[in-house]
């Protein structure tokens, strides 16, 4: 494959980087985490870069990490197993009301999300009494995660059960999208709730400890890992494991509510769901196949994209999202984008744009346009098209979505 779709930067130390990030900007803060990553003695053949890519703990978002005999937990992050869920319904715009707010309020009724209470008893993003369907759903984990639990008691966590079937903050949302038929879609956006964020943030520090006590200097503290064949290590990947299908069920919990409210809201006709559904992670680890190797692939905002597999890019609270289906493009290890990739951090967004220019930005999407949201407004973002052009040979576009609702956390 030529190198003109995508860059490549050939460190002094360590293996190359490949980035489709060829009309996308990147900055340096980035440039020089993917660097530091490149220098690791662990990594196999090359660090690939995706075009949403930009700075993060450690690692960057945006970036497919594989390794040999030794994982990063600081890498895959602590939102373990964030990722998306859509659903194609039979509904059309044209069965939509007028006014959106009704379905609005029945999603946000329906779906806990956002954090009061310091999380405590009294969260609004948690359930005070969990529904049936959370709790058999739980059941379904739970012996597992004692075993983990009874190893590690600071991994318990209080939430554990009440976080199911919750959105949480953030850059997580739920959205009603058009797509090019006016066919109407249900999208959302989570991961693994408090306990994912409990398990990533333990490991993170024994796997620094390690470092200090075997005297490895790191070019940054971040990228401290854990060995393969350490009990650490066994112990790491049982738990992201857990937490990875504690996300993939919370989706499907969310989702599951989410039509049941929208059912039940007097808003539309009846309907059917799931028409055409897609559920996957971007912030995970993985044993996968490549170049003749089983190898661990780190994807930290990056979504697998083997041909054929079905994935989401969303863009931003006012720009297109898109339904993917895979290349397969060994290149990248088979992956693509998240979603747009922030072009700014939080505090800048907040410094930079007024409520005004948010509401000027979300015009014709029914969600909240107060100063709370100013992080996630769609000029805290790159440009989804820009983004989607960088990665033609990674994915292929099967559905373009606009949304005309969004709940935010």
């Amino acid at each position: 494959m030529s190198d003109s779709t995508f860059n490549v930067f050939k460190p002094k130390n360590g293996v190359p980087i490949k980035a489709w990030t060829k009309g996308v900007p990147v900055e340096e803060a980035a440039q020089n985490q993917l660097l530091n990553v490149a220098q690791l003695p662990f990594i196999y053949k090359w660090v690939a870069a995706m075009p949403d890519v930009h700075w993060g703990v450690g690692a960057t978002v945006g970036s497919v990490i594989p390794t040999k005999g030794a994982i990063i937990p600081a890498a895959v992050g602590v939102d373990i197993g964030c990722g998306m869920m859509a659903a194609r319904t039979s509904l059309n715009a044209s069965h939509l009301p007028d006014n959106l707010l009704g379905m609005r309020s029945a999603i946000e009724q329906a779906v806990p999300h956002g954090r009061t209470d310091n999380g405590g008893k009294n969260d609004r993003g948690a359930w005070n009494d969990a529904p049936a369907n959370v709790v058999d759903t739980w059941g379904t984990l739970h012996p597992r995660y004692e075993a983990i639990v009874k190893k590690y008691p600071k991994l318990n966590h209080p939430q554990r059960v009440n976080h199911m079937g919750t959105l949480g903050t953030g850059n997580h949302f739920i959205e009603v999208c058009l797509d090019e038929a006016q066919n109407v879609w249900f999208m959302l956006h989570s991961g693994s709730r408090g306990v994912g964020n409990r398990f990533g943030t333990f490991f993170i520090e024994p796997a620094k400890q390690d470092m200090r006590q075997w005297m490895i200097n790191l070019p940054d503290a971040d990228l401290a890992y854990l060995p393969q064949g350490t009990e650490h290590f066994d112990d790491y990947v049982e738990a992201v494991h857990w937490a990875q299908e504690y996300a993939l069920l919370n989706r499907q919990l969310m989702m599951a509510n989410i039509v049941a409210a929208v059912r039940n809201s007097g808003e539309v006709p009846a309907f059917e769901a799931a028409v055409e559904a897609v559920n996957c992670h971007h912030n995970y680890v993985t044993w996968e196949h490549h170049y003749g190797e089983n190898v661990l692939i780190t994807r930290k905002g990056a979504v697998r994209a083997r041909e054929g597999d079905m994935g989401i890019i969303p863009g931003s609270m006012g720009a297109r999202s898109f339904i993917v289906r895979g290349k397969g493009n060994p290149e990248s290890f088979s992956s693509c984008s998240h979603g747009a990739g922030r072009a700014m951090s939080r505090t800048e967004a907040k410094k930079r744009y007024t409520v005004a220019d948010h509401i000027a930005a979300t015009q014709g999407v029914e969600c909240r346009k107060d100063e709370d949201v100013i992080d996630e407004t769609p000029m805290a973002y790159k440009s989804i098209d820009a983004v989607m052009e960088a990665q033609k040979d990674l994915v292929e576009i099967v559905h373009t979505l606009r949304q005309v609702v969004c709940v935010k956390g």
